[in-house]
């Protein structure tokens, strides 16, 4: 009981804002389920209005939230944005090879594409305040409060868990004891979209042993099974659109591969990541169809592009996930990177036919397609179309700079 007064001295020491009308970003998780009662008990606003934003997270995890919520006596609006986030966000992730230091971002993104709808809804109902369940150590409060003061600068923008200094235990001790529908499989929760899932963001610890049983689409390797299974995909433009050579949207694409990768043992990441605060956290994903959707593209890309397209195209991947990353989809700089993205991937067009044993990749067959710039009948050393007399010269040149530098050398030796 003494915990428990302390936990609410806590939070009747905060100075609350005023709110009438708020909007919530409302998953079903525990963040935003506990805000609700927060809303209620603390901030006492007269009206709540729940915001659920369904970006492909599935829809068991859906059912849960407004499971959630009649036991919370609300009614969210669910706003079905699978499409937008397949066809627009994930579209340029994949053409900019989305690659954070080996995340493919996907949380970065849905955060944006969230707030974005959720601020849009919040001023259409005439709402004078948004809640958001982020906490004050994460990227999600940056990315979230950088979209809703771009579309809906003049609302109140409240976040609980880091505005009442909330640790996991005290949250969940407040759902216990105001009877909030809560329950956690994973300490820390996951949040899924279908090109990604992160697992326990924050809650893992160095060495601490991942059980198999977290996993939702992968088999780890050693239980994947014993005979390799082959797969090609066919992209027009950087974009994914048939598996096998059956045509299908990128949406049915990413579910099926989810499905064979995942089986095959592909897509698990174990990285440590650099957060937006600059804080350093072991950070797990799976993304089976991401990592091979990814592989492919990559090695049809370097058939298809100049070495300097390669070049360059690999600094503005890497800005391009740094200001995704950072919560600034809306930035200038980014629509200004994806203009020579799009227009950099006309060229990515080709099927690539891969095996997939015990989470590895392996080239099966590479279609030379019209887009390739691979012409063996020039490059082989069996080739007699290329006359290397036609280089001596031209090494000459190219040496001279390094013939320079030694004459430099002899100078300042004798000097």
């Amino acid at each position: 009981m003494l915990a428990l007064k302390l936990l609410m001295d806590k939070l009747r020491a905060v100075e609350l804002p005023v709110v009438k009308k708020c909007a919530v970003a409302y998953s079903g998780g525990v963040d935003s389920t506990l805000g609700i009662e927060l809303l209620r008990r603390l901030y006492r606003a007269p009206e709540i209005i729940p915001i659920t934003v369904d970006v492909g997270q599935g829809e068991e995890e859906i059912a849960l939230a407004v499971r959630r919520a009649k036991e919370l006596r609300i009614d969210p609006i669910i706003i079905d944005s699978k499409l937008e986030f397949s066809e627009n966000w994930l579209k340029k992730a994949i053409r900019a090879n989305s690659d954070y230091y080996g995340y493919p971002v996907s949380t970065s993104m849905t955060r944006q594409l969230i707030a974005g709808l959720i601020a849009s809804k919040a001023l259409e109902l005439g709402c004078d305040s948004i809640l958001e369940g982020s906490t004050g150590r994460g990227n999600d409060q940056f990315r979230m409060h950088n979209v809703f003061k771009m579309f809906a600068p003049e609302l109140t923008v409240l976040v609980p868990v880091r505005d009442f200094d909330l640790t996991r235990s005290e949250e969940l001790k407040l759902c216990e004891e105001w009877g909030v529908p809560v329950q956690e499989l994973i300490s820390g929760g996951d949040d899924k979209t279908m090109w990604c899932r992160s697992i326990a963001s924050g809650a893992i610890s160095l060495n601490q042993e991942l059980p198999d049983n977290i996993w939702m689409w992968l088999i780890p390797p050693e239980r994947a099974p014993d005979r390799p299974e082959t797969v090609s995909l066919t992209f027009e433009q950087g974009i994914p659109t048939a598996v096998d050579g059956r045509q299908m949207p990128l949406e049915d694409i990413i579910s099926r591969l989810n499905t064979v990768a995942g089986r095959n043992g592909i897509g698990r990441i174990d990285i440590f990541e650099d957060g937006i605060m600059g804080l350093k956290s072991r950070e797990i994903y799976e993304a089976p169809a991401a990592r091979l959707i990814l592989t492919l593209k990559a090695d049809l890309a370097a058939q298809c592009l100049t070495k300097e397209e390669r070049e360059f195209k690999k600094t503005v991947d890497a800005k391009w996930a740094s200001l995704v990353y950072h919560g600034e989809w809306y930035h200038p700089l980014k629509d200004d990177l994806d203009a020579f993205i799009i227009q950099s991937q006309k060229f990515i067009n080709g099927t690539i036919k891969a095996k997939l044993f015990k989470g590895n990749i392996e080239y099966m067959e590479r279609e030379s397609s019209a887009s390739s710039l691979f012409f063996p009948e020039v490059r082989s050393i069996e080739s007699g179309s290329f006359d290397q007399r036609w280089c001596a010269d031209a090494a000459k040149i190219r040496g001279l700079p390094f013939e320079l530098l030694a004459r430099r050398r002899e100078k300042i030796r004798k000097g």
